[in-house]
């Protein structure tokens, strides 16, 4: 008979069968909000069922098995041939299976395809974080393979397929397609126009011949790449595909997969290319512009990608301080830990409300809006994306000691959340490109300021905020050193306008005073006492 000492009290449930859409309060209704409402059914629906699946129990352990078991190289086969392959665990390939029949790499041309895209990938990224790259790569290719509209035609059905086709044979034959992108050399990194793999034109217009390497090469088992090579007028985009349409494996040799901090699930490897075969996309010498289309989509969905992360973390925190006791009661009704629980909240809802409101920016596609992504994508992007990991570590404290063990899964969440900050483009990257806007494109100012100016006159210390940037504006004396500072500032001007107009008031007034009301510390849990910070909590915790 089992002692008295193993029997288990005061221990958390798994959260698990549950509605993760349905039960994020602040997604649910950013979605609501920016949906036409003929749409609405249909789509609360779809974001629903894909909330039920990924809260239950089975699709969690798949993500937990994709993480335990990484990617194999396999560079060749029994028999001494180059192969070249990525082995992959089984359930690696049912998250993504499920991803792609989802709707996650089918945003461009559905009814409000970049919103219910937005809201499913944020879902989807708090099952494994892993499986967003291919799927991220995949929505993104697109916008790049629209500037040549043969490409497009031959391509864009297969990318925006829900069919998910595992197996290397040519594209055409295929009911659906993965792109993969390799951009960043060893000697360049973020600077691509350093890079120096070459494109030597063949006879075919338009087909060049690849020599070089690629440091850092995302979902090499993809059936294509978009990459980037010195072609005779410059540096410019070409198309790789993995199999030819012979059946032939075109030249693409993985060197090695990286061994990444987080991110485990997912292969990322250097490549190097020897008279691989290529069709330019766009025109030579324009290469970053035709790639362009591409890296925007794929930093907003860094964005979604971050605001995923963050929301699980928190609802892991508050659900465990839901259940467990201690000193006398909950630890959700002990006042210190409700403003640090309550301060996480706020963080994480600003992040969704902001990447849902870009993502709705997408699909408006007007010309304001499209000068609004100009500046708030990066600025979103370095913000959004830097707080991330303050969030996964804080929301792991919450849990004490088992929030440092591997079976709670948070430590799985504090590795992954640097990851956004630096893939496509890290910080300085995006704080330079907010210059850049600034700089180059006034209409994407005046679209931020008349977005902003949406919501003054509704909380004083946020219209304090908006005085104080635009005194920042005002001055662009050595602003190169105050980017990271002016990136920061204007996204976090935008999450406190967007939830000053659309959170509830306990939300709004406690994001305020925490971000803009000069009465906080630097850590989470610093709120003023004063605030209704109880109502704030119980928004985040994770019921259906």
């Amino acid at each position: 008979m089992a002692g008295s000492t193993h029997t288990v009290t005061n221990q958390v449930p798994p959260l698990v069968g549950y509605d993760v859409f349905s039960a994020d309060r602040a997604l649910a209704a950013a979605v609501e909000r920016h949906l036409e409402p003929h749409l609405r059914e249909e789509v609360l629906g779809e974001l629903a069922a894909l909330g039920r699946t990924s809260g239950s129990a089975q699709v969690q352990e798949w993500g937990r098995l994709a993480n335990e078991n990484p990617p194999r190289l396999l560079t060749h086969d029994r028999y001494g041939n180059r192969v070249d392959e990525v082995e992959f665990h089984p359930s690696w390939h049912r998250l993504l299976g499920k991803g792609v029949s989802a709707g996650l790499t089918a945003a461009w041309d559905r009814p409000a395809g970049h919103l219910r895209r937005a809201a499913a990938f944020l879902v989807w990224t708090q099952v494994e974080a892993g499986n967003g790259c291919p799927l991220s790569m995949t929505h993104a290719a697109v916008p790049a393979l629209r500037t040549d509209p043969d490409l497009a035609a031959e391509w864009e059905p297969r990318l925006t397929s829900m069919v998910y086709d595992r197996e290397l044979r040519p594209a055409h034959l295929k009911a659906g397609a993965l792109f993969g992108m390799g951009m960043t050399e060893k000697q360049g990194g973020s600077d691509v126009r350093a890079n120096t793999t070459s494109a030597r034109p063949l006879a075919e217009d338009g087909t060049y011949e690849l020599t070089g390497h690629k440091w850092f090469c995302s979902a090499p088992m993809s059936d294509g790449f978009l990459v980037l090579a010195q072609a005779p007028g410059g540096l410019s985009c070409f198309l790789v595909p993995r199999v030819l349409r012979d059946g032939t494996r075109n030249v693409f040799r993985i060197q090695r997969l990286k061994d990444k901090l987080g991110n485990r699930s997912n292969a990322s490897a250097e490549v190097e290319f020897d008279g691989t075969w290529a069709r330019r996309v766009g025109e030579e010498g324009r290469g970053v512009r035709t790639i362009i289309g591409m890296v925007a989509a794929t930093r907003l969905d860094c964005v979604l990608g971050s605001a995923g992360l963050m929301r699980q973390a928190v609802a892991q925190a508050v659900h465990h301080c839901t259940h467990r006791e201690a000193f006398g009661g909950k630890l959700v009704d002990k006042p210190l830990m409700r403003n640090v629980l309550a301060d996480l909240a706020l963080e994480s809802e600003a992040a969704t409300t902001l990447a849902l409101r870009l993502a709705a920016a997408y699909d408006d596609g007007g010309e304001q809006e499209r000068a609004l992504l100009r500046i708030a994508v990066p600025a979103a992007k370095y913000w959004v994306t830097k707080r991330c990991p303050s969030v996964a570590v804080e929301a792991a404290e919450c849990l004490g000691g088992n929030g440092y063990v591997e079976e709670s899964g948070m430590p799985r969440l504090v590795r992954e959340s640097p990851l956004n900050s630096v893939w496509e483009g890290a910080g300085n990257v995006q704080a330079l490109d907010v210059l850049r806007a600034l700089q180059r494109e006034p209409g994407a100012l005046d679209a931020y300021l008349r977005e902003i100016g949406q919501a003054r006159g509704a909380d004083h210390r946020l219209d304090a905020a908006i005085r104080n940037l635009l005194t920042e504006l005002a001055d662009l004396e050595g602003v190169e050193g105050r980017a990271r500072r002016l990136a920061e500032r204007l996204a976090l001007v935008l999450q406190g306008s967007l939830l000053v107009r659309f959170a509830p008031p306990q939300v709004a007034d406690a994001f305020c005073a925490g971000r803009f009301g000069g009465d906080a510390g630097a850590a989470f849990g610093t709120l003023p006492h004063t605030l209704d910070l109880a109502s704030v909590v119980e928004r985040a915790r994770p019921v259906s």
